[in-house]
């Protein structure tokens, strides 16, 4: 991806407040700043969409849910794309919130496809070999 320099100007609370949070994750004020704009530009086209932290880096959930948006693509895709079913599915939720996550896989397919490829990889066979703790012991 082409790289563009920019002039920024910004207040001396956001540049110090930028500065603490890329200290803390050990990146550059550049690659923060990069990071926080894109999220903002992708929350601001799928409202109801935020970005957290987790085990396997940031990644798309639906507002005050928890729920990863791959986790609702995977079970709307599971439900034939009906999305009466997956309203059923996910009963608590709203049609607006469940619209939402929908929305953000029509804006960012390769993200969501991804990690939904990911996520596949995940075969009983490999959870059992590569995180034995799961398995059951036997006395």
């Amino acid at each position: 991806m082409p790289i563009r320099v920019r002039d920024l100007s910004i207040p001396d609370e956001l540049d110090r407040e930028i500065s603490r949070e890329s200290t803390d994750r050990a990146t550059s004020w550049s690659a923060l700043a990069t990071e926080l704009l894109e999220e903002a530009l992708r929350m601001r086209r799928a409202p109801g969409v935020v970005f957290a932290e987790g085990a396997a880096g940031r990644r798309a959930v639906l507002a005050g849910t928890g729920l990863d948006v791959w986790e609702i693509v995977a079970t709307w895709r599971a439900a034939g794309e009906d999305f009466g079913q997956l309203r059923q599915n996910y009963s608590w939720l709203t049609e607006p919130q469940l619209r939402s996550a929908l929305a953000y896989y029509d804006l960012y397919p390769r993200e969501i496809d991804a990690r939904l490829e990911q996520e596949a990889q995940w075969t009983p066979e490999r959870v059992a070999s590569h995180l034995a703790f799961t398995r059951p012991r036997h006395n």
